[in-house]
């Protein structure tokens, strides 16, 4: 059974800071491709960060460039995501999800399994 189980997140002001991990069993961790999404309130889900198997490519959406930062410890099954300078549009439900392959897709179909989601909720 595959499980990818998030921990971090919660309640943070403007231009504070916050990171989380995602902990993979059930999966070969190393044959993955690894990323974060996220869905703010009425929105649909979107990409904001991918890494490679290996962790030598990495992706992140043009609105998060420069300010979310996402790395992987393949010895503990987990990949990470640093997240800086928050701003309230940062505000949703964030997820962590796994696919098998090369790269660091960005397409949210590609990606088989999806974490459980944390909140990030940013006040102004």
């Amino acid at each position: 059974q595959v499980q990818l189980v998030e921990s971090g997140g919660g309640l943070v002001q403007a231009g504070g800071s916050l990171s989380f991990s995602c902990t993979a069993s059930g999966i070969i961790f190393g044959l993955y491709n690894m990323a974060w999404f996220r869905q703010a309130p009425g929105k649909e889900r979107e990409f904001v960060a991918g890494i490679s198997r290996r962790g030598d490519i990495t992706n992140s959406a043009d609105s998060v460039k420069g300010r979310f930062f996402i790395s992987r410890d393949n010895a503990k099954n987990t990949v990470y995501l640093q997240i800086n300078s928050l701003k309230p549009e940062d505000t949703a439900v964030y997820y962590c999800a796994a696919r098998l392959g090369l790269g660091a897709s960005s397409t949210i179909d590609e990606y088989a399994y999806w974490g459980q989601g944390t909140q990030v909720t940013v006040s102004s």
